[in-house]
Protein backbone atom coordinates (compact mmCIF):
# COMPACT_ATOMS: atom_id res chain seq x y z
CA UNK A 1 0.00 0.00 0.00
CA UNK A 2 2.63 2.51 1.04
CA UNK A 3 4.87 1.97 -1.98
CA UNK A 4 2.24 1.67 -4.71
CA UNK A 5 -0.54 3.92 -3.48
CA UNK A 6 1.42 6.61 -1.65
CA UNK A 7 5.10 6.86 -2.62
CA UNK A 8 4.65 6.11 -6.32
CA UNK A 9 1.93 8.78 -6.48
CA UNK A 10 4.27 11.48 -5.21
CA UNK A 11 4.10 11.49 -1.41
CA UNK A 12 7.75 11.15 -0.43
CA UNK A 13 8.01 12.77 3.02
CA UNK A 14 9.87 10.20 5.10
CA UNK A 15 8.03 11.07 8.31
CA UNK A 16 4.67 10.51 6.62
CA UNK A 17 5.84 7.24 5.06
CA UNK A 18 7.03 6.00 8.46
CA UNK A 19 3.71 6.94 10.04
CA UNK A 20 1.78 4.94 7.45
CA UNK A 21 4.08 1.96 7.92
CA UNK A 22 3.58 2.10 11.68
CA UNK A 23 -0.22 2.51 11.91
CA UNK A 24 -2.09 -0.78 11.18
CA UNK A 25 -4.91 0.35 8.90
CA UNK A 26 -6.82 -2.95 9.11
CA UNK A 27 -7.63 -2.27 12.77
CA UNK A 28 -9.60 0.84 11.75
CA UNK A 29 -12.16 -0.92 9.56
CA UNK A 30 -14.97 -3.35 10.48
CA UNK A 31 -13.95 -7.05 10.64
CA UNK A 32 -15.84 -7.92 7.44
CA UNK A 33 -13.87 -5.24 5.54
CA UNK A 34 -10.38 -6.07 6.81
CA UNK A 35 -9.45 -8.05 3.70
CA UNK A 36 -9.91 -4.78 1.79
CA UNK A 37 -8.25 -2.46 4.33
CA UNK A 38 -5.13 -1.79 2.24
CA UNK A 39 -6.91 -1.21 -1.08
CA UNK A 40 -6.86 2.30 -2.53
CA UNK A 41 -10.44 3.38 -1.94
CA UNK A 42 -12.63 4.50 0.97
CA UNK A 43 -14.44 1.92 3.10
CA UNK A 44 -17.62 2.15 5.14
CA UNK A 45 -17.14 2.11 8.92
CA UNK A 46 -20.79 2.37 9.99
CA UNK A 47 -23.06 5.28 10.93
CA UNK A 48 -22.99 6.41 7.30
CA UNK A 49 -19.29 7.31 7.56
CA UNK A 50 -16.16 6.15 5.75
CA UNK A 51 -12.43 5.80 6.22
CA UNK A 52 -10.76 7.73 3.39
CA UNK A 53 -8.58 6.03 0.79
CA UNK A 54 -4.92 5.74 1.87
CA UNK A 55 -3.62 8.10 -0.82
CA UNK A 56 -6.09 10.83 0.12
CA UNK A 57 -5.14 10.57 3.79
CA UNK A 58 -1.47 10.79 2.82
CA UNK A 59 -2.01 13.73 0.47
CA UNK A 60 -3.99 15.71 3.04
CA UNK A 61 -1.38 14.94 5.69
CA UNK A 62 1.42 16.09 3.41
CA UNK A 63 -0.42 19.35 2.69
CA UNK A 64 -0.66 20.03 6.43
CA UNK A 65 3.16 19.98 6.73
CA UNK A 66 2.92 19.12 10.44
CA UNK A 67 5.88 19.80 12.72
CA UNK A 68 6.66 17.51 15.64
CA UNK A 69 5.75 20.13 18.24
CA UNK A 70 2.65 21.49 16.53
CA UNK A 71 -0.98 21.31 17.66
CA UNK A 72 -3.43 19.87 15.11
CA UNK A 73 -7.22 19.80 14.88
CA UNK A 74 -8.77 16.79 13.14
CA UNK A 75 -12.43 17.38 12.21
CA UNK A 76 -14.40 14.17 11.66
CA UNK A 77 -12.72 11.52 13.81
CA UNK A 78 -14.50 8.62 12.14
CA UNK A 79 -12.46 5.47 12.68
CA UNK A 80 -9.56 7.44 14.16
CA UNK A 81 -7.13 6.54 11.36
CA UNK A 82 -6.26 10.12 10.40
CA UNK A 83 -5.79 11.01 14.08
CA UNK A 84 -3.47 8.02 14.53
CA UNK A 85 -1.35 9.12 11.56
CA UNK A 86 -1.21 12.68 12.88
CA UNK A 87 -0.25 11.41 16.34
CA UNK A 88 2.99 10.12 14.82
CA UNK A 89 3.82 13.55 13.39
CA UNK A 90 2.48 16.23 15.74
CA UNK A 91 2.93 17.20 19.34
CA UNK A 92 -0.78 17.27 20.14
CA UNK A 93 -3.90 16.23 18.20
CA UNK A 94 -7.47 17.25 19.03
CA UNK A 95 -10.10 15.32 17.09
CA UNK A 96 -13.81 16.20 16.95
CA UNK A 97 -16.63 13.85 15.98
CA UNK A 98 -20.38 14.54 16.05
CA UNK A 99 -21.26 10.83 16.54
CA UNK A 100 -20.42 9.81 20.08
CA UNK A 101 -20.26 6.08 19.36
CA UNK A 102 -17.58 6.57 16.69
CA UNK A 103 -15.56 8.83 18.98
CA UNK A 104 -15.66 6.26 21.78
CA UNK A 105 -14.54 3.42 19.51
CA UNK A 106 -11.71 5.48 18.05
CA UNK A 107 -10.57 6.59 21.51
CA UNK A 108 -10.49 2.99 22.75
CA UNK A 109 -8.53 1.81 19.70
CA UNK A 110 -5.94 4.57 19.86
CA UNK A 111 -5.59 3.90 23.56
CA UNK A 112 -4.75 0.26 22.83
CA UNK A 113 -2.21 1.44 20.25
CA UNK A 114 -0.51 3.65 22.82
CA UNK A 115 -1.39 7.05 21.31
CA UNK A 116 -1.13 9.39 24.29
CA UNK A 117 -1.14 12.74 22.47
CA UNK A 118 -4.64 12.51 20.94
CA UNK A 119 -7.61 14.14 22.68
CA UNK A 120 -11.14 13.15 21.68
CA UNK A 121 -14.14 15.47 21.66
CA UNK A 122 -17.79 15.06 20.65
CA UNK A 123 -19.41 18.08 19.03
CA UNK A 124 -20.13 20.10 15.91
CA UNK A 125 -16.97 19.91 13.84
CA UNK A 126 -17.85 23.05 11.90
CA UNK A 127 -17.24 24.94 15.13
CA UNK A 128 -13.85 23.34 15.62
CA UNK A 129 -12.68 23.02 19.21
CA UNK A 130 -11.97 26.54 20.48
CA UNK A 131 -10.88 25.39 23.95
CA UNK A 132 -7.55 24.18 22.53
CA UNK A 133 -7.11 26.79 19.78
CA UNK A 134 -5.12 28.11 18.06
CA UNK A 135 -3.99 25.24 15.85
CA UNK A 136 -0.98 25.05 13.57
CA UNK A 137 -2.91 22.74 11.24
CA UNK A 138 -6.54 21.74 10.71
CA UNK A 139 -7.74 18.83 8.58
CA UNK A 140 -11.38 18.11 7.74
CA UNK A 141 -12.40 14.64 6.56
CA UNK A 142 -15.83 15.66 5.25
CA UNK A 143 -17.07 18.08 2.60
CA UNK A 144 -18.48 21.52 3.29
CA UNK A 145 -20.14 23.93 0.82
CA UNK A 146 -17.64 26.58 1.97
CA UNK A 147 -14.79 26.76 4.47
CA UNK A 148 -16.35 27.16 7.95
CA UNK A 149 -15.35 30.52 9.40
CA UNK A 150 -14.71 29.15 12.90
CA UNK A 151 -12.11 26.76 11.55
CA UNK A 152 -10.29 29.61 9.83
CA UNK A 153 -10.39 31.72 12.98
CA UNK A 154 -8.85 28.90 15.02
CA UNK A 155 -5.78 28.76 12.78
CA UNK A 156 -2.61 30.18 14.26
CA UNK A 157 -0.59 32.63 12.13
CA UNK A 158 1.31 30.48 9.67
CA UNK A 159 -1.31 27.73 10.03
CA UNK A 160 -2.67 25.44 7.29
CA UNK A 161 -6.21 24.12 6.81
CA UNK A 162 -7.09 21.29 4.41
CA UNK A 163 -10.75 20.64 3.57
CA UNK A 164 -12.92 19.31 0.70
CA UNK A 165 -15.16 22.15 -0.52
CA UNK A 166 -18.17 21.78 -2.80
CA UNK A 167 -21.47 20.01 -3.31
CA UNK A 168 -22.48 16.63 -1.89
CA UNK A 169 -21.56 14.73 -5.09
CA UNK A 170 -18.11 16.14 -5.79
CA UNK A 171 -15.70 18.62 -4.27
CA UNK A 172 -12.32 20.29 -4.61
CA UNK A 173 -9.67 19.52 -2.03
CA UNK A 174 -8.71 22.97 -0.79
CA UNK A 175 -5.75 24.38 1.10
CA UNK A 176 -6.25 27.50 3.22
CA UNK A 177 -3.15 29.23 4.62
CA UNK A 178 -2.94 32.03 7.15
CA UNK A 179 0.38 33.81 6.54
CA UNK A 180 -0.46 36.59 9.03
CA UNK A 181 -3.93 37.92 9.80
CA UNK A 182 -5.26 37.27 6.31
CA UNK A 183 -6.08 34.04 4.46
CA UNK A 184 -5.21 32.67 1.07
CA UNK A 185 -6.94 29.71 -0.52
CA UNK A 186 -5.97 27.41 -3.39
CA UNK A 187 -7.47 24.35 -5.08
CA UNK A 188 -5.51 21.10 -5.04
CA UNK A 189 -7.51 18.36 -6.78
CA UNK A 190 -11.06 17.00 -7.25
CA UNK A 191 -12.30 14.60 -4.58
CA UNK A 192 -15.42 12.98 -3.14
CA UNK A 193 -16.12 12.93 0.61
CA UNK A 194 -19.17 12.42 2.78
CA UNK A 195 -20.95 15.62 3.84
CA UNK A 196 -19.79 17.65 6.83
CA UNK A 197 -22.84 17.94 9.06
CA UNK A 198 -23.07 20.98 11.30
CA UNK A 199 -24.27 24.52 11.82
CA UNK A 200 -21.83 25.96 9.27
CA UNK A 201 -22.05 23.19 6.64
CA UNK A 202 -24.81 20.73 5.73
CA UNK A 203 -27.94 19.92 7.72
CA UNK A 204 -28.21 16.39 9.10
Amino acid sequence: MVRRQIQERGVRDERIVEAFLKVPRHLFVPPDERHRAYEDHPLHIGQGQTISQPYMVALMTEMLDVGERERVLDVGTGSGYQAAILAELAGEVHTVERIGELSEKASALLGRLGCENVFFHVGDGTRGWPEAAPYDAVVVAAAAPAVPEDLKKQLAPGGRLVIPVGGPHGQMLTLVERPDDDFRQCDICPCIFVRLIGEDAYEG
